[in-house]
């Protein structure tokens, strides 16, 4: 029996982030959590040397929370972060786990979002700032004293800041901070450009290193689909048309998403029931019973409802919503597999979570196997075949138990037996598409890129993508570029080598600005005049007029699709 958060409790931690942590399920600190945690807390300026993966967001988190004022209504900690993912992840991390301090607000603050929400924001007094650099900048760009008051500052996954190309940013984000600050610096490795950053901005800072722990998997089948946020539940529907399961629990982040999913999957006939912490204990216990004698086939649960399930009928998990980090995956498709069994579990994944995907391969040691949301074709097959099920137990009896009600029925209507047979049988698979034009047209919509092809520009599978666009600008300015990948439109930006601009300055950009993950843009080729970008052929319209404005060096971006001709 594990401790109630009791390791947490152990650290010095305020009680009311304690108790947020009882209500996220967590238990024990990891390796750099009970390292870390205490440092801060103590008032040390630090350098983590950590992976995603480890823990590392609530290891400066949870301090900071713990120190910061919430009846001061100003900007007191500020998070560097090098993504808008990354940056909107460690917002919500924040926000999770400030759940019991009233008064404490979080802004995350990115580009390709409009300035005006994040801006009031700010004004009302946010104490938590979790910020991209660039947009950081074009902040105080409007006021000069917007961090003055900041006590506490984050730089995560700063090596990947420095790839990015956002280190005079960074100078003068330094130049707006209090230099009686604590500062926290947390990086996957520590070249000199890193160590240059914490000599001249860190005061005497410890060294926490800590190596993410793989976590393997056993007997159990992993695989991911690529999917939108809006088309999870029509993705859920159609998956669980095709899978062959005995009982399956799906995982949710909120519980209102518990309440939905169930609803929809039991209007599709499904034996379904929601499971969240705001469920009682005798009925949760009566969920559960119900999934172990067949009574329930799914439960859509949040983690902490989860807790303690122990189902050996259980072999599908589904992720609906990613987690929060890997360990909570290992956790979850932990409820399947059980005694010996073979498991499955499924993960769905948007656009802007591809990286945690990565994440999760890294620290299982599994890769995921990509796989596709069922065609047109299997599904209707499926639902014939289930029909077919249903009705065969009924075959052997029927025509004498209703025969005479048949045979009335038709001369009353005046139709055949077969006209009258087909209306009932309309009836009974009443919306529900029985041809394969009806099928198709219930398809969800799906992203039109395979994560996986993101790897296939020439770099090896697993290296970071700003590699390619980096080297494209350093000697590359003559060389023709090769056709454009699937899903990808060629543009051309109206600034080049003569304005002082390289392939990071444009990528950095074009990520904040876009909102757009690393992985989303192709090849960067610098010109003397211009420059050439491949960027996603799916929204590109909206993704133009989003950079419209938007300006590299001080010069204007002037983005638009590339006609060779």
């Amino acid at each position: 029996m594990t401790q109630e958060t009791g390791g947490f409790a152990a650290l010095g931690l305020h009680s009311s982030v304690v108790a947020a942590l009882t209500a996220v399920g967590y238990e024990e600190p990891s390796p750099i959590q009970a390292q870390a945690i205490p440092m801060i807390l103590a008032g040390h300026d630090m350098i983590g040397q950590a992976q995603t993966g480890t823990g590392k967001t609530a290891a400066f988190a949870l301090p900071i929370l713990s120190k910061i004022d919430p009846s001061k209504r100003e900007p007191q900690a500020l998070i560097l972060a090098p993504t808008r993912e990354l940056a909107l992840q460690v917002a919500t991390a924040f926000e999770t786990y400030s759940k019991q301090m009233p008064g404490l607000n979080v802004v995350a603050v990115y580009g390709g979002a409009p300035m005006g929400p994040q801006l009031k924001a700010l004004r009302m007094g946010a104490q938590v700032v979790v910020a991209t650099p660039g947009r950081l900048v074009d902040h105080l760009g409007r006021n000069a004293d917007l961090l003055k008051t900041v006590q506490f500052l984050v730089l995560d996954e700063a090596d990947e800041m420095l790839k990015l190309g956002f280190m005079d940013d960074l100078e003068v984000i330094f130049q707006a901070l209090p230099e009686s600050r604590q500062s926290v610096l947390f990086s996957a490795t520590l070249p000199a450009s890193i160590r240059a950053i914490a000599e001249k901005h860190l005061r005497e800072p410890k060294h926490v290193k800590i190596a993410a722990k793989t976590q393997t998997v056993a007997r159990i089948e992993q695989a991911h689909l690529m999917v939108h946020a809006d088309q999870k539940v029509a993705a859920v529907t159609r998956l669980l048309e095709v899978e062959d399961f005995d009982a399956l629990i799906g995982f949710v982040r909120t519980k209102q998403a518990t309440l939905d999913v169930a609803s929809a999957l039991e209007a599709r006939g499904y034996k379904v029931a929601p499971l969240n912490g705001d469920i009682a204990q005798n009925q949760r216990e009566r969920v559960i019973e119900s999934l172990k004698d067949g009574r329930l086939d799914i439960v859509i649960a949040t983690d902490v409802a989860a807790r303690g399930i122990d189902v050996p009928r259980i072999t599908h998990v589904l992720n609906i919503d990613m987690p929060y980090d890997p360990e909570s995956y290992v956790h979850r498709i932990g409820r399947t597999g059980r005694a010996g069994r073979e498991g499955r579990a499924l993960l769905l994944v948007t656009p802007r979570e591809r990286r945690m995907l990565q994440v999760i391969e890294r620290v299982t040691g599994q890769k995921v196997a990509e796989v596709r949301l069922p065609d047109a074709e299997t599904v209707l097959q499926a639902r014939i075949r289930r029909l077919s099920q249903k009705l065969q137990p009924l075959v052997a009896t029927a025509e004498a138990i209703h025969g005479d009600l048949l045979a009335k029925l038709a001369t009353d209507l005046e139709c055949s037996p077969q006209a009258l047979a087909a209306a009932l049988l309309a009836k009974l698979t009443e919306g529900q598409g029985l041809t394969l034009e009806a099928v198709r047209r219930e398809q969800p919509e799906v992203p039109n890129f395979s994560s996986r092809e993101r790897s296939s520009s020439g770099e090896r599978s697993g290296e970071r993508r700003e590699r390619a666009p980096r080297a494209e600008g350093e000697g590359a300015r003559g060389r023709s570029m090769p056709p454009v990948a699937e899903g990808r439109a060629r543009c051309r930006a109206g600034v080049g080598a003569r304005d002082g601009i390289q392939a990071k300055n444009l990528l950095g950009a074009i990520l904040n600005e876009g909102g757009l993950s690393r992985e989303a843009l192709g090849r960067i080729q610098i010109r003397d005049t211009f420059s050439l970008v491949e960027l996603p052929e799916e929204g590109l319209d909206r993704l133009l007029a989003k950079l419209k404005d938007t300006r590299v060096a001080g010069k204007q971006l002037k983005l638009r699709r590339y006609r060779e001709d």
